[in-house]
């Protein structure tokens, strides 16, 4: 059974870091796509980074291109998000996610469809101007 449980979050200034831990259990390592996915009030869920365990890549959304950096250890017991630069806008519950893929291409376009079976509960982020 896949687990993912979020923690890190909290609150922030316009400009300043914060940096999101996950931890993983249940999950194998082959053919696994995990990311990080936001969602605020009235708004629509967000992907914001995928990371393709198969091939070591990653792809983001453009809105934190260049800030977000995500990452993992090398037993794969633990996912990060860091977040540079913050903006008011990035206020937001933060959600990691996985799912098994076949091929790269699948991971990435979860991207921006969010589809993953397994996520944890999130961890809320708010930044302030």
């Amino acid at each position: 059974q896949v687990q993912l449980a979020e923690s890190g979050g909290g609150s922030a200034q316009s400009g300043g870091s914060l940096t999101l831990s996950c931890a993983i259990s249940g999950l194998a390592y082959i053919g696994a796509c995990v990311s990080w996915f936001r969602q605020s009030p009235g708004k629509e869920r967000e992907g914001v980074g995928v990371l393709y365990l198969g091939g070591g890549g990653t792809k983001y959304a453009d809105s934190v291109k260049g800030r977000f950096v995500i990452s993992r250890d090398k037993a794969l017991k633990t996912l990060q998000l860091q977040m540079n630069n913050l903006k008011p806008e990035d206020s937001a519950m933060y959600y990691c996610a996985a799912a098994t893929v076949t091929y790269s291409g699948d991971c990435w376009g979860r991207l921006s469809s969010t589809d993953f079976p397994h996520r944890g509960k999130g961890t809320q982020v708010t930044v302030s101007s």
